[in-house]
């Protein structure tokens, strides 16, 4: 039986990245009906909006999309549409496996580092609950503070202060933890670190911490510790083999998986996973690369590793399995790479998006 997808094509070079991605994993032999919708900057010309009702409306139907990377239009009604899309379908997590592949060319050899980042995806400050600068309703919120809180109070003036508010619960905590602990458990990884600032902020990461104690004990089998998230960035420089899965709020894991991604050769080679009860979304964490557009020249890796995670999250375990070993195997023998995964970025021998594509699909087919 088919797989029903929707496939977002994205603005910039995610069209091609898109064609190298749907054609890498047509050839694992899995069959996916392919949903294919547009968003971004080139359809908000023709439409009016980034994110046209089709794209929601097949996302809601497939339960499950593949999207390009996508440039977020200054000036739309959106935030970015990437949390948009989060927020519309629940996708409370999202996953970012920062794996070193031999080939790729990074700063950091001592050891290899395969990390997963399990990070928040709808709460804390990237909420949106923000009070502009200048506003009545700013000074009434400093006002009310002040009088709540005189201790408290906001040092600086009511007219020159912008204010963005952080909310952290126990039950989003409690199922992002429990989501880290499950992936450790399914993926047979050996320890989920919380990382927070609960020395500081003890109200919110203090209840992010507290409440990762208390799911870590239904846990027993897999370690747990917590880091504080500046020790945190220090320790994955110097010592990245002592971690495994890092679960973390919105801002700290959006920060901390770019870190990751560096320590592995960058975000070229950086899959994305967002999932929810109810569906899920992968993508790159890379951005649209608008420069290159049309130019056959950008890395593809990124992408189909993302749909890599989907045929697991589809069930394909196996070929979720051929498609990231031939990945590997592409980008170890090191002939038929894109220009970033050369040893010198200016190699004349480097290929282009769709060579590349079709060097992985060659080795898939030779199995």
């Amino acid at each position: 039986m088919a797989h029903e997808v929707t496939l977002i094509t994205g603005d910039g070079t995610g069209p091609e990245l898109c064609e190298a991605a749907r054609r890498c994993i047509d050839a694992t032999g899995v069959r996916i009906n392919w949903d294919v919708q547009e968003a971004g900057i080139d359809v908000m010309a023709r439409t009016g909006t980034p994110l046209p009702e089709a794209v929601l409306k097949s996302i809601e139907r497939t339960r499950c999309a593949l999207k390009g990377p996508i440039t977020t239009p200054v000036g739309s009604g959106f935030r970015s549409i990437n949390v948009h899309l989060r927020q519309a379908f629940g996708l409370y997590a999202c996953i970012r496996p920062c794996k070193q592949y031999p080939g790729v060319r990074t700063f950091f050899d001592r050891v290899p580092i395969d990390l997963v980042i399990v990070r928040e995806n709808t709460e804390d400050l990237y909420a949106g609950i923000e009070f502009e600068r200048g506003k009545p309703e700013t000074a009434e919120l400093i006002d009310f503070i002040a009088a709540r809180s005189p201790q408290r109070r906001i040092q600086t003036g009511r007219e020159e202060t912008g204010i963005s508010i952080k909310p952290i619960s126990v039950s989003g905590t409690e199922r992002i933890v429990r989501c880290a602990f499950d992936y450790a458990i399914k993926n047979k990884r050996r320890k989920v670190t919380a990382v927070h600032k609960a020395n500081i902020m003890k109200y919110s990461d203090g209840l992010f911490l507290e409440t990762a104690r208390r799911v870590a004990v239904d846990y027993p089998q897999i370690e747990f510790e917590d880091r504080i998230v500046d020790n945190m960035c220090m320790q994955l420089v110097q010592k990245p083999e002592l971690y495994d899965v890092l679960v973390l709020p919105n801002l700290y894991g959006d920060i901390v998986s770019d870190l990751a991604a560096g320590l592995v050769g960058g975000l070229g080679v950086a899959p994305g996973a967002n999932i929810g009860d109810n569906g899920a979304v992968f993508e790159a964490t890379h951005g649209s690369a608008p420069k290159y557009k049309g130019q056959n020249k950008v890395n593809p890796t990124a992408l189909i590793l993302s749909g890599m995670l989907m045929l697991r999250y589809l069930g394909e375990e196996e070929a979720a399995a051929r498609l990231e070993q031939a990945v590997a195997d592409v980008i170890a023998e090191g002939k038929h790479v894109t220009y970033d995964l050369k040893p010198h970025r200016d190699d004349p021998t480097a290929v282009g998006t769709r060579e590349m594509a079709d060097a992985i699909i060659a080795r898939l087919q030779r199995g």
